[in-house]
This record gives C-alpha cells, sequence and structure tokens, in this order.
C-alpha cells in the first residue's frame, strides 16, 4: 500500500520517532481493510420513497425516458406538468449508475477547464459551453428548492490546485481565461496559499465561487419523489433490452411512446448506433470516518473547499456535511483499461498520495471504497442529438458531470415539448455527434476503442481548436 520512496519522503522532516509512527498508523490502517461499498447507498437508509416496482405489460404513453440519471430526471423535470403522459424506466434505481456513484460535485469544471475551451472555441465558444454548467448548476439548485430534497446541499467554493511548474502555469491560464470572460476568480501562490490550504504539495490555486456539492443519489431520489408526486409514471429494475420503431422492450413488457428520449449510460449497439462515439472511464472514490475540527481546519485553514489538482489522472477532495473526508482519483492504467479493477489498490495509492500532500492527516482512516465507469466522448464534450431519419427519438450521451447532464437532459426536454426554434439551438452544433476528432470513427475501429480514445482524448484536452461559434 506504501511505497519505499514515499515513507522516505515521509521521513524526510520528521524526528524518526515521529516517522515511525506515522508508519505504524499507515501499516494498521492497511490490515483493517477498507469495505467495497457505495457510502452513498448508505445513506439512503430511512429515506421515504421506496424503490419503484419494475415494468409489467405493455404501455403506450406520449414520451417515454430511459434513463434515471443526471439526464433523465431532468428531462423528466421538465416534462412533468406538461399535460404530456411522461414514463421513465431505469435499470438499476435512480442515480443508482454514474450519478450515485460521483463525488457530487456542482461546478463548471469536469475534464476540461475554462483555459481550454478558450482555445478550442474562442472566446464566445467557451462563453457558450461554460454556461451550460453554470445552468445546470442553476436547474439543480432550484429543484432540491423547490422539492424540498434533504441531499446534503454544501455550499463550498472550488480551488483548483496546480502542482510543479506546468501545475503553476494552469493556474495562471485559468485565472486569465476567467478574467477575459468576466467571470470572478482569486489566485494564491507561496505563503499566501498555506492560508486557504494545509499542504505544501501544491504550488498555486485558483479559486471561484457558486459551487456546491451533494449527496448525488440522495438528490437522484429526491427528485424521483417530485416526479411521483407530479404524475410521471418510474420503473425501476427496468432494464431497456430492444428498440424498434417507436417501442422499448424491456425483461417483462414494453413502451410504446410517441417520442422517446435515451439518456441512459453504458447502452450496448443494439440500442445505442452510436455506440463507437461513446467511452467509459473507470474512476474510484473513499471515504473516511468524520474528521475532528482540528483536523478539518488543519486541511482548510479558512473554510472547506471542494478541490481537484491538475495532474492528468487527477485526484480531488471534499468534505461532505458530517465532515467526512471524499477524496477520490485513478490511475492511467485503469482510467482506460478495458476491464473493471474491483480490488482497492488504485484507491490505496490515490490516498497514500493523499496522506503525502497531508502528513498531518496521516491517522484518518479510510473506511469504505467504490468504483464506477463515467461515459464520455473523445473530446469530453456530451453529444446531444435529434436522429434524423427518426425524429422522434432524442439522444444524450457521454456527459462528464452532474451539471453538464442536467442541462443536458433538461435541453432535450424543451425540444420535445417545442416545435419552434428555441435561443440556446446553438448547442446541437457544440454537440454534433459528427463533429471533428483526431482519429475518426472508421480508423477507431481498426486500431481499437481504448486507444484512440486516449489519443483524442489528450489531443482535445491539451491541443485541439475548433473555433466554433
Amino acid at each position: 500500500m506504501y511505497s519505499q520512496s514515499g515513507i522516505k519522503d515521509y521521513e524526510s522532516g520528521k524526528s524518526k520517532i515521529e516517522a515511525r509512527i506515522g508508519i505504524l498508523l499507515m501499516e494498521i490502517d492497511r490490515w483493517m481493510e477498507m469495505l467495497l461499498q457505495n457510502w452513498w447507498f448508505t445513506t439512503l437508509i430511512g429515506t421515504k420513497r421506496p424503490i419503484q416496482p419494475p415494468l409489467r405489460g405493455e404501455i403506450k404513453r406520449d414520451i417515454l425516458i430511459v434513463g434515471g440519471g443526471a439526464a433523465g430526471l431532468a428531462a423528466a423535470a421538465r416534462l412533468a406538468g406538461s399535460g404530456k403522459k411522461v414514463v421513465l424506466i431505469e435499470a438499476n434505481i435512480c442515480g443508482g449508475s454514474s450519478t450515485g456513484k460521483s463525488a457530487g460535485f456542482l461546478t463548471p469544471d469536469s475534464e476540461l477547464e475554462l483555459s481550454q475551451l478558450v482555445r478550442r472555441f474562442g472566446t464566445q465558444g467557451a462563453k457558450d459551453l461554460w454556461e451550460v454548467p453554470v445552468r445546470g448548476i442553476q436547474r439543480m439548485l432550484n429543484l432540491i428548492k423547490s422539492g424540498g430534497i434533504d441531499c446534503d446541499l454544501q455550499k463550498q467554493d472550488s480551488l483548483f490546485l496546480g502542482k510543479g511548474r506546468g501545475g503553476m502555469k494552469a493556474v495562471k491560464e485559468e485565472d486569465a481565461s476567467r478574467k477575459k470572460l468576466g467571470y470572478e476568480s482569486q489566485t494564491y501562490f507561496g505563503e499566501d496559499l498555506t492560508e486557504v490550504i494545509g499542504s505544501r504539495k501544491y504550488t498555486a490555486a485558483v479559486r471561484y465561487r457558486d459551487t456546491y456539492g451533494i449527496d448525488a443519489l440522495r438528490y437522484a431520489q429526491g427528485v424521483k419523489g417530485m416526479l411521483l408526486d407530479a404524475g410521471v409514471e418510474i420503473y425501476e429494475s427496468t432494464r431497456a433490452l430492444a428498440f424498434s420503431g417507436h417501442t422499448v422492450r424491456t425483461h417483462m413488457g414494453s413502451v410504446t411512446a410517441d417520442q422517446i428520449i435515451f439518456c441512459a449510460d453504458k447502452l450496448g449497439p443494439e440500442l445505442n448506433p452510436y455506440y463507437w462515439n461513446v467511452y467509459h472511464e473507470q474512476t474510484f472514490l473513499s471515504i473516511t470516518e468524520p474528521l475532528s475540527m482540528a483536523e478539518q481546519n488543519s486541511m482548510f485553514p479558512s473554510e472547506p473547499f471542494q478541490c481537484w489538482d491538475s495532474d492528468l489522472i487527477y485526484s480531488y477532495y471534499r468534505l461532505t456535511g458530517d465532515k467526512r473526508l471524499l477524496l477520490g482519483g485513478g490511475s492511467l492504467m485503469t482510467t482506460y483499461a478495458r476491464k473493471d479493477t474491483t480490488t482497492s489498490r488504485v484507491i490505496d495509492h490515490v490516498i497514500s498520495g493523499f496522506r503525502s500532500a497531508f502528513p498531518q492527516l496521516r491517522s484518518i482512516r479510510f473506511i469504505q471504497f467504490w468504483m464506477g465507469r463515467i461515459d464520455m466522448t473523445r473530446d469530453l464534450l456530451p453529444t446531444v442529438l435529434k436522429e434524423p431519419d427518426t425524429p422522434w427519438v432524442h439522444r444524450v450521451l457521454g456527459c462528464v458531470g452532474l451539471p453538464w447532464a442536467t442541462f443536458c437532459g433538461d435541453f432535450v426536454a424543451r425540444q420535445v415539448m417545442q416545435d419552434s426554434k428555441q435561443e440556446d439551438d446553438k448547442y446541437y452544433r457544440y454537440f454534433n455527434v459528427n463533429r471533428k476528432f483526431l482519429i475518426p470513427i472508421w480508423l477507431e475501429k481498426v486500431i481499437g476503442k481504448r486507444f484512440s480514445f486516449v489519443i483524442n482524448n489528450a489531443w482535445a484536452k491539451y491541443y485541439q481548436k475548433d473555433l466554433t461559434g
């Protein structure tokens, strides 16, 4: 769990006694294995809404939504009260897949920083795209407030942390881009940085406001309750198996609808003709016992932030409402791997890196870990489309981040409700399935999906220029 180099780093600058105590604590923690269990499912204990029964029989409705994650729930919330008969089916429970396995960060950042959007799309294009998650956050907050949803909503400013010279450059570029587009931000360097983060591992940071953290699974279940009260039919444990025309078939029934919105992730080619356009990145999360006030203050001297760093495979963390530390990350080998890793070795490495950055927190114990796969596209932006040959079929694909998914689900629902052109129709162009990539689909089928995804991913993040809009 802890490398010799990591132990040597820890020992430097410490007395031998302190170092040996720290190593002993690390070894004790190693013996006390974390549970492989999603913490958010634990928080559902005692909630009011039971699991909805699966669909049985054949039904006809006006609108069918496939998928009960952030996008599908946002679509259903927009359509509720429209006078249409709306039904939503979900293979797990609402929020039970990527949404309910996430860290619950409500921030415009996902895989792309604002400075990277400016490089790719220019000033106006970057502003258009940044407004997508900003509007998604606001939509989620509105649903939480109007529904009185208890989802551990935490108002926490975002802190993007640079590591080394490259990280300092990234922070400066991010701050410059925010100022260029008129967004507020604040940077920290040197000793000023230690006033907001209790670590000397970082060289710089940029901070911005109006961001939040939530228990995304409780949020999803809360929205589910709102939808049920509004007359939306919801069937959980109901996996879509086949699709033809206006009908989606499940294991015990079918739904025929005038309009169909696919918001489910990880669909196979039998349900998603754009299967080759969607990829899955594996990430890991862990959570601790509650931190003492002294531990909280040693980590966040001024106030809690939601943080992530400038590494390609970055670590991210924040405090929950009951002051547990939520820590996530991955590794280069497993992030893009074909098969899931189910042991703790990856998150052990992430935890070890965290303890190296915060040696004063070496004794806190991580009690549970879990993993999940995030849907994404080759250039890290979502794909949203209305199928040209079957215009009653709408798709939301590859959304990274709850705010992005929420906006896209809401966007598609508004398109379904109105035939007239809307002011944000421009997002069909930004999220076009046929946008250009370094490695095209035909070549991807020759050299392999995983390899081409890694190349396209890195190209889009660091080099690609679109200058659309």
